[in-house]
């Protein structure tokens, strides 16, 4: 987990008020299970480069469009502007020369080439803030996530509630029929359960009994 200053700013934001001549690029990876928090904590990271008036674009797969197509949205409804990409190699075009902070959402919907991509941009010195699920619905790691997690410099992982008992939630149970590891849903086909009380099948919502 980052180290957090008085003012709640992480290391890796510290390092971006620097002289643009010595800003070092680093990569943060925010994960955990859905309901947690992920893309709530990506915006906040995001709002604070933009108060602090850095040169900013935020990236989200095109794949998720379950609450807009050009914001990354919270299950809450608080949303950022973002740039839809169908390939992690989309990114390395659309980021600009003068651009010293990259946000990507929902990062574990691309294939394994975005931990090249976001090494890429951290040695050009930008800060890359990647926010995605660590595990799928069978409780195994997620796609490109255990390799964007070994390269990154800081790496926040978050907990949800579990919809069940009420404890500390780590993953992602799925309530609808398997479609595969890439299925995109909200709060109708997911919740999120402690490692008790998850299952690593589809089962029924737990208000159905």
């Amino acid at each position: 987990m980052p180290h957090r200053a008085a003012d709640g700013t992480s290391t890796g934001e510290h390092l971006h008020h620097a002289a643009p001549h010595s800003r070092p690029g680093c990569v943060e990876v925010v994960c955990g299970s859905m309901f947690s928090g992920k893309t709530e904590e990506l915006i906040r990271r995001v709002k604070r480069a933009r108060y602090a008036r850095l040169p900013l674009v935020v990236f989200k797969p095109r794949v998720d469009d379950r609450y807009d197509a050009v914001k990354v949205v919270t299950h809450e409804g608080v949303g950022a502007e973002a740039v839809p990409v169908a390939k992690a190699k989309d990114i390395l075009g659309l980021v600009g020369p003068n651009v010293v902070v990259v946000g990507i959402d929902e990062v574990q919907f691309f294939e394994n080439d975005i931990i090249d991509v976001v090494e890429q941009l951290a040695n050009r010195g930008v800060r890359v803030i990647c926010a995605g699920l660590d595990q799928d619905y069978r409780g195994l790691p997620f796609g490109p996530m255990p390799g964007l997690m070994a390269v990154a410099e800081y790496v926040t992982k978050l907990h949800a509630v579990c919809a069940r008992c009420g404890g500390e939630a780590s993953r992602s149970q799925r309530l609808v029929a398997d479609e595969g590891q890439l299925f995109v849903g909200g709060a109708a086909a997911y919740e999120a359960r402690c490692r008790r009380c998850f299952v690593a099948y589809a089962v029924e919502p737990t208000s159905s009994g």
